[in-house]
């Protein structure tokens, strides 16, 4: 009896040739901003201890409550699929001293995240994310400059149909002050014991829940902007200002909470038009005091995450992904012993150059390899037998016109960069 082919789990997102391509050029845009702007990697565990999530992402959010993969390890302790990014940072920035050192600790880092949703277009139980965070420093420009690094990713991909929705959670007095008036309005509703007992926790939480009849009885709630102190207020018309400065356009949305608890002062989310109700490409906030809940210092910091998965569909719906974008330079065609050796050190040299060059191996007659090549999508082939070797000089065809011009093999590079 034959065995049962295997398959990936349910709501995994994996991505093979061609689109994997597609992937890595989406998460390389929303990541080299981040390197030019000085942001240095910061490579984190897949899995830790539940209580860095428990503490630093909040008991009354969905992520906690609902959708972390949480099991015990052999030695008896409680561990999870990391479920976001930004806690993981703080413990390491703490536990490895970046705190103590020239501040902000500006880091990046980009990998698989893991959390226990329904699955859907462009929600995955495995997910990717490109994440950065600016830490130690409470100035409104670094704001600016971290909404700005997301800006420039989205634009290098080519992205045009998005806005961006920004608040401002505002400082502890704010909050406290805003408290007090919810919980007021709150206990008015008509609501079920477990949201109940979510807005004990974190009040906040009910403008983040999506269902109908709750964003409908929170239409009358009082809205945190109209309880800013002088110095949030302060702040968060600073972070405007700059963003105008940069031509970064923006939208006020007083009713963002964000889904994670740890947020403060300015909020913010990338929202594009064509994904429906997974619209969110991603976004960010302050967080002022996590890094004192998770044991360190009283520093603050600021941050993003942005989904490549989410990119990558925005990137597709606006038709910016073309096969064309994704090939390599140059299809090298052996015919013979030597020049399969001759071929491999003809790529070693042009790959130490910078071009992308593939090889027909095989042995394959000639019609086979022409094949290969077509379906290979590369921009230019030759055919290197004896002969060749023995002149120096090669046809280069160019496989979308069919258009052939001699050259010799040493000035290859100068032909593939014309």
């Amino acid at each position: 009896m034959a065995k049962a082919k295997l398959q990936a789990p349910k709501g995994v997102s994996e991505y093979v040739p061609p689109r994997s391509r597609a992937f890595e050029f989406v998460r390389d845009c929303l990541i080299n901003p981040a390197r030019k702007a000085g942001y240095q990697l910061i490579e984190l565990p897949v899995f830790e201890d539940t209580e860095l999530f428990t503490r630093g992402v909040g008991e009354s959010t969905d992520v906690v409550s609902k959708e972390m993969y949480t099991f015990e390890d052999r030695g008896g302790r409680s561990i999870t699929l990391r479920p976001e990014g930004t806690a993981g940072v703080m413990r390491a920035v703490i536990e490895h001293g970046l705190d103590r050192g020239q501040l902000p600790a500006k880091l990046w880092y980009s990998g698989a995240f893991f959390r226990a949703e329904r699955p859907q277009a462009g929600r995955y139980r495995q997910f990717y994310q490109v994440g950065i965070e600016a830490i130690g420093l409470d100035d409104p420009a670094i704001d600016a400059e971290v909404i700005a690094i997301a800006d420039a990713g989205f634009k290098a991909i080519g992205l045009s149909k998005y806005r961006l929705d920004i608040t401002s959670l505002g400082d502890a007095q704010s909050r406290s002050a805003h408290r007090v008036d919810l919980v007021k309005f709150i206990a008015t509703l008509d609501l079920d014991e477990a949201t109940k007992a979510r807005a004990e926790l974190n009040p906040l939480r009910l403008f983040d829940d999506k269902r109908s009849e709750i964003a409908q009885a929170m239409q009358g709630a009082p809205l945190l902007m109209d309880y800013l102190s002088d110095a949030s207020r302060a702040h968060f018309e600073k972070v405007k200002e700059y963003l105008d400065a940069l031509g970064i356009s923006w939208t006020l949305n007083p009713r963002m909470v964000r889904g994670l608890d740890y947020y403060t002062g300015t909020t913010f989310e990338f929202v594009h038009e064509l994904l429906g109700a997974q619209s969110g490409i991603g976004g960010g906030g302050r967080y002022d005091g996590l890094m004192a809940e998770l044991g360190g210092q009283e520093l603050s910091g600021i941050g993003f995450g942005l989904g490549v998965d989410r990119a990558l569909l925005a990137a597709e719906a606006e038709s910016l992904i073309e096969s064309d974008d994704f090939v390599s330079d140059l299809f090298i065609i052996p015919l013979g012993e030597l020049a399969k050796r001759t071929s491999l050190e003809i790529a070693a040299q042009l790959r130490k150059l910078g071009k992308t060059v593939e090889i027909a191996f095989g042995d394959r007659a000639l019609k086979g390899a022409m094949k290969a090549a077509d379906k290979s999508g590369a921009k230019y082939v030759i055919v290197l037998g004896d002969s060749e070797i023995t002149s120096g000089s090669v046809e280069l065809k160019e496989m979308k016109s069919g258009i052939t011009s001699s050259v010799t093999i040493d000035s290859l590079i100068t032909a593939l960069s014309k």
